[in-house]
């Protein structure tokens, strides 16, 4: 059904390929094969779909160990994996890229006396496929690129069998149903297999049940049988009616070998089974699970329930509950299962597809369609979309005739439904992500016993895409690329026999997708690359092909046509080159253009030239034509060339050997001549000036040229590390197999074979290699060893293991990883000249996820340095030396990566933030570390009376290596930490000369550090030595700069700072006293007393230094002093002890302090206030001083004053006698008496004494004057020649004569 024009490779041009290189791994084309040519004929075309090979492929059945499988009845089966790349790498006469087609298979050849193949399939959750041969079951995982260790043989029962095994035939065999149920789920297994899982075996037609409750455990793999009752054999259709549909399984949470699973009937019965070693329980759960539905369309020729899918999540946290959702003819079903205490099935909600109603569901996207079936659901893994194979009945309005439309139908929860936890049965809670999406859009009208036999899996690359298996054994992947839907066949050059089911290769990382694999009939298990599926898929036919023939024969060569891309344009390389590292991105299908093409091309054919014969002349005007040095970055094409060369994969090495492959001499010999080759290739560019250019240019593509020589230095050293390791190991015994466990048993060997698994489940292409054999191939990609440390820490380590077996992995890994980057610099030191400016580029071991698996490990060794306190020598000091040389390629690939971002100008605080803080943690660790070390060491001396000395040498000894880390990257802590445990002042001024660094360097971090413990003099004899740095750093500390100052005999800035510092506003500078003599003790805050005394000292200071204004600055300093002595008897005055009395007051606050209080004791002191501030001050603030006049006049009696000398006849004299002694007298006196001391300028500039003074006449406001001010008071208009007179005589002091001249005056 499901078969578009596939594309055929086209070998033809070259059939003598194979044979005229005999050692070449791929298939040598036998005489008698047809060409590959007559198959795009569909007559000629075997009618199984994939023909068989005609011949076998002897270099791997000369490497593949037999293994025997000897049963009691039968011949022992060989299990044999085969890997079959067939690719082609040139255009032009070699054929077209476009005809790239490359698959890796798993092989499976069964030699038996009866090899009938009744059924098979995969499992994705466990990895496990299988197939039912006569009457054996063979179950094994398809993820080993090995010949498989563990293939299980099962004996079906014989009452299981007997004769209802024969005439299975109308679905091809697919009578049998195997669930697999895996129980170390809860492990993290990271890359291994399934090795423990039990296996239900089911029935369809007789609805026979066998349960094997864990394969892997003799003592529990003997099977358990369930017979139901005999099916009615009243018609073949009402049999085929009563049989399962589908079948799910889980495990019970909390138990041992036990589950349930559920079954849907044809007919809509819903039935839950109960497993467990001890037998197998059924009962029926549903008689019809569309009972009471109205709109269900089923009839008695058609199945009302479609499949059964479980939700990927439990319900609950405690695993105590599961959704599963019912495919039926016409709707979804949403059901929910509780496990505990008591197993409960209940029916959530459902959704409906097709109904009556053409409003809703998608009859109204299939207008005019006769009828609708639902055939096939899937769910993905975040249990979010659906995914529904639909087909329509449709009829040509043009030809009258009948055909059938396959559509994906994707529905997803509308946003919130998903979370909700209580739902209407009519709610609907799902909608279309997408409109239908049309798979065929004509195909054959298929009998319904075909169409219910199709069915979809999901999951599997490219993303999105769904592979469909039909019943007449066709595999079909859909994607949609490019703007439209595409087909890709899943198709072998020779007869495979039928696909029995496909899965999705479980990816090592849970956040991308696998490749697709399919089980076939004959030829095994198959991975379906990526690069397949999107470059070799076709736009949907009008018509499929079946394998009987096409409707249309000319449809090849339109599809030839269509395969072709625009342009020069042509698809990239993915496979092995296409998955990321770590944080990088995957990218797939990097566009080359034909010219980029070319320029490859041409370039590999220069070099080999190059190797031949040492010709140069002419590359690099040849090159430069072609536009070889146009792409930047990896795309370059002198790039692609260097990344070729250090992922050169060995034709010679086998696949079949396991741990003593890389135990073998060829690793290393295979590395040598890569390194070798790429030595040669660096000489290539040098004398042909390509290097120049590229240097000058291309900087990022020669950075990565460069790099590609360092991994390639790295990967040589840590092989050597490996063989050094095995040969440490191998006083265990000298067997190889035994040297071979040895070495796999360590750490390093775990974490080898987890990065080549990740390799080999990424890149199809090496599916049928070793793990270790993978790694050591792919050089370019050395960072994935630090992606895998980062995120499966634990399993590479062990985290089970004792802490001491944990220290000693994480000991071997810290030293492969060091060994690494240290080969790398090596090599980068070298070869400095090679390389062209760094500025702004980062190289590779900078990058994040290089820091984070070095960091991931770092950690771990200071977890357990924390966790147990190793009495070994030998163990401590082998976690020193691994922790430093981790500590020292970590913060050197963070300083690295920061000046790289800061030269690009990209953001880096955060960087820079991560950096310090791990710095510091590393540093403090490390320094823990070697105290702990020197008493061991000091211990094991045994001298019988302390030895001060001996102690400080070990310590010395031990944290030299420290020292020069943390000089090298500003850890002040544990430099300031090493001198102080040291008491080694000369230590300590010498790391201050020498580690000069932002903010002031370590020197800084000195004075913070004294200055924080309060050592106050020991800071101030550092100034001595280093006068400017403690100057800088005493600007933030006032209290104490004043002394270094002058210390430096800065006399002017030093009567400044304690100028500064008296007339503080905060608690001032802290009063201290060297008590002890290391410690300084904090004292009480200074009092105005104690601030007095930083005036007195800052006018002697002023006066030594006699600058120009330093006269200035003594009359400053005496105002401040005579306010400050103002404060204390204004605060002595006061009712309350509500101010702070040791807090300099702002004489705007001091004024107002005395106005709030108004008491004649203090009423004149804000006129003394005024009179010490200055004339700015006095201009500001003269509403203040305003009310200070208001307040002067409302002090005395005036009323009073005037009744009295009225009454007993007072003398002028007497009068201004009383007069003297009044407020108002007394202010006027302080403000413009004659012997008033007033500091910057008097009071007449701001307020004269009488507005029309002719003397004030500048004034702009005439009104304001004292004069004006008493004329508001409310005694004015009775005493106000009183209150004149009281100014007036103020003002002239003791002489009398001017004042009873204007009293005179006024009485006339």
């Amino acid at each position: 059904m499901f078969s578009p024009a596939a594309r055929k490779p086209h070998l033809a041009a070259t059939p003598s390929q194979g044979r005229n290189h005999p050692d070449s791994p791929s298939t040598p084309l036998d005489e008698t094969r047809p060409s590959f040519l007559s198959y795009a004929s569909v007559p000629g075309r075997p009618t199984t779909g994939t023909p068989a090979p005609w011949s076998s492929r002897l270099s791997v059945l000369a490497r593949s160990s037999p293994y025997a499988l000897a049963t009691n009845t039968m011949i022992s089966c060989l299990l044999l994996v085969l890997c079959v790349i067939w690719m082609q790498n040139f255009t032009g006469k070699n054929g077209d890229l476009n005809d790239l087609v490359f698959v890796s298979a798993f092989v499976v050849l069964f030699s038996s006396l009866d090899n009938s193949l009744v059924a098979g399939g995969m499992d994705k959750e466990t990895s496990l496929a299988w197939i039912i041969c006569g009457t054996q079951l063979f179950v094994w995982s398809y993820l080993s690129g090995m010949v498989p260790k563990n293939c299980f043989v099962l004996e079906l029962p014989s009452s299981v069998v007997g004769d209802r095994i024969v005439g299975m035939k109308y679905t091809n065999g697919r009578n049998w149903m195997l669930c697999a149920v895996r129980w170390d789920v809860s492990s993290k297994k990271v890359f291994e297999q399934c090795n423990s899982a039990g296996i239900i075996l089911c029935n369809q037609e007789t609805g026979a049940v066998v349960y094997w409750p864990d394969i892997y455990s003799e003592s529990l793999n003997a099977p358990v049988v369930s017979l139901s009752e005999p099916q009615s054999k009243e018609s073949d259709i009402s049999a085929r009616h009563e049989r399962y549909q589908s079948f799910i399984v889980s495990a019970i949470p909390g138990s041992s070998q036990e589950c349930i699973a559920l079954a849907c009937r044809s007919t809509g019965g819903l039935f839950l089974f109960k497993f467990s070693p001890s037998g197998i329980h059924c009962q029926m759960v549903f008689h019809d699970v569309l009972a009471g539905n109205s709109n269900s369309s089923s009839q008695m020729n058609e199945l009302c329930a479609r499949s059964l899918v479980w939700h990927p999540q439990y319900t609950y946290s405690d695993d105590s509950g599961r959704q599963f959702f019912l495919l039926t003819d016409h709707e979804i079903q949403c059901w929910n299962i509780v496990f505990i205490p008591n197993i409960n099935v209940k029916k959530l909600w459902s959704h409906e597809i097709v109904g009556n109603d053409g409003h809703l569901g998608i009859k109204k996207d299939l207008a005019g369609q006769k009828q609708i079936w639902l055939l096939d659901m899937q769910l993905d893994d975040r249990g979010k979309e659906f995914t529904i194979l639909v087909a329509t009945s449709c009829k040509d309005r043009v030809s009258s005739s009948n055909y059938i439309q396959y559509s994906l139908l994707t529905m997803q929860y509308k946003p919130g439904c998903s979370t909700k936890t209580s739902w209407s049965m009519n709610e609907r809670l799902l909608e279309k992500k997408a409109p239908l999406q049309t798979v065929i859009p004509k195909a054959r009208v298929e009998d319904r016993g075909y169409l219910f036999s199709t069915r979809i899996r999901v999951g599997g690359k490219p993303s999105g895409s769904v592979i469909i298996l039909s019943g007449d054994g066709t595999a079909t992947v859909t994607s949609y690329w490019k703007g439209s839907s595409r087909l890709y066949q899943f198709d072998l050059p020779w007869d495979g026999g039928k696909v029995l089911d496909a899965s999705v290769l479980p990816s090592i990382d849970d956040s991308e997708e696998g490749a697709w694999v399919v089980l076939t009939e004959k030829a095994g298990v198959w991975a379906i690359p990526e690069k397949a599926v999107l470059l070799g898929g076709v736009e949907p036919p009008e018509r499929s092909l079946s394998r009987m023939g096409s409707l249309n024969e000319s449809v090849v060569d339109e599809e030839k046509k269509s395969q072709k891309t625009g342009g020069n344009t042509v698809p990239g390389r993915p496979g092995s080159e296409a998955w990321g590292s770590g944080d990088r991105q995957r990218v797939a299908l990097v566009g080359k253009t034909a010219q980029d093409e070319e320029a490859e091309s041409l370039l590999s054919r220069l070099f080999h030239e190059f190797l031949f014969s040492g010709e140069v002349q002419g590359v690099f005007e040849k090159l430069g034509e072609k536009g070889a040095f146009l792409k930047e970055d990896e795309t370059n094409v002198f790039a692609r060339m260097s990344k070729s060369i250090v992922d050169t994969l060995a034709k010679h090495w086998t696949t079949t050997r396991g741990a003593e492959l890389v135990a073998s001499a060829v690793v290393s010999s295979l590395l040598l001549d890569k390194h070798q080759k790429h030595q040669k290739y660096l000489q290539f560019l040098a004398l042909t000036k390509c290097h120049e250019e590229l240097s000058s240019k291309q900087r990022r593509s020669t950075l990565i040229i460069m790099e590609h020589g360092e991994k390639l230095s790295s990967m040589i050293q840590l092989r050597e590390l490996q063989n050094m390791l095995s040969q440490n190991q191998k006083y265990l015994s000298d067997s190889p197999s035994s040297h071979a466990q040895a070495e796999a048993s360590g750490s390093l060997w775990n974490l080898i074979q987890l990065v080549g698994e990740k390799a080999r489940r990424n890149t199809v292409l090496l599916m049928d290699r070793d793990n270790s054999e993978v790694f050591y191939t792919k050089v370019s990609d050395i960072e994935e060893l630090f992606y895998c440390l980062s995120h499966h820490r634990e399993y590479v380590i062990g985290g089970g293991q004792p802490f001491i077996i944990q220290m000693q992995r994480a000991c071997e890994l810290s030293n492969a990883c060091t060994t690494l980057i240290q080969a790398a610099m090596h090599y980068r030191d070298e070869h400095r000249n090679w390389y062209p400016s760094l500025e702004g580029l980062s190289s590779w071991n900078c990058q994040h996820v290089v820091r984070s698996g070095l960091w991931s490990l770092a950690s771990l060794i200071m977890h357990l340095l924390k966790e147990v306190q190793a009495t070994d020598m030998s163990v401590e000091q082998e976690m020193w030396s691994q922790l430093e040389g981790l500590t020292d390629v970590l913060l050197d690939a963070y300083t690295s990566s920061i000046t790289a971002k800061i030269e690009c100008g990209e953001e880096h605080h955060g960087l820079v933030e991560e950096y310090c803080q791990r710095r510091d943690e590393l540093l403090d660790s490390l320094y823990d570390l070697a105290k702990r070390l020197t008493e061991l060491k000091y211990q094991e001396s045994h001298l019988s009376e302390e030895d001060l000395e001996r102690r400080e040498a070990i310590f010395r000894e031990l944290t030299e290596p420290l020292l020069l880390i943390a000089k090298r990257h500003e850890g002040y802590q544990t430099l300031w930490q090493l001198c102080y445990d040291l008491s080694d002042t000369g230590l300590l001024r010498t790391l201050m000369h020498e580690s000069l660094g932002p903010k002031g360097g370590f020197s800084y971090f000195v004075f913070k550090q004294l200055m924080k413990s309060h050592q106050c003099s020991k800071l101030l004899r550092l100034g001595e030595e280093f006068q400017e740095e403690l100057a800088i750093f005493l600007k933030e500390h006032k209290d104490l700069l004043w002394l270094h100052e002058l210390y430096l005999k800065q006399f002017s800035s030093a009567s400044e700072t304690l100028h500064a510092v008296a007339l503080s506003l905060d608690d001032g500078p802290p009063l201290m006293t060297e008590e002890e003599p290391e410690m300084v003790q904090l004292k009480r805050s200074p009092s105005l007393a104690d601030r007095r005394r930083l005036l007195n000292l800052s006018k002697i200071a002023a006066v030594a230094g006699k600058d120009k204004s330093f006269e200035t600055k003594t009359r400053r300093i005496e105002a401040d002093l005579q306010i400050l002595k103002l404060q204390e008897e204004i605060v002595g005055h006061l009712s309350d002890d509500r101010e702070d009395i040791n807090r300099p007051l702002p004489p705007g606050e001091l004024i107002e302090v005395c106005l709030r209080e108004a008491s004649k004791e203090v009423c004149l002191k804000p006129f003394e206030v005024f009179a010490w501030t200055s004339s700015s001050f006095r201009r500001s603030n003269r509403s203040l001083l305003e009310e200070c006049w208001k307040n002067a006049a409302s002090q005395d009696d005036w009323i009073a004053l005037l009744q009295v000398s009225t009454a007993e006849g007072w003398s002028d004299t007497d009068v201004l006698e009383a007069l003297r002694e009044t407020v108002l007298y007394k202010a006027s006196s302080w403000c413009y008496g004659p012997e008033s001391q007033i500091h910057g300028g008097g009071f007449e500039e701001v307020m004269p004494l009488q507005k029309d003074d002719d003397e004030f006449s500048s004034i702009k406001d005439e009104t304001l004057s004292v004069e004006g001010i008493l004329m508001q008071h409310t005694d004015f208009p009775d005493a106000g020649k009183l209150m004149l007179t009281a100014i007036m005589l103020a003002k002239v002091g003791g002489d009398h004569a001017p004042v009873q001249e204007h009293m005179a005056m006024d009485s006339r």
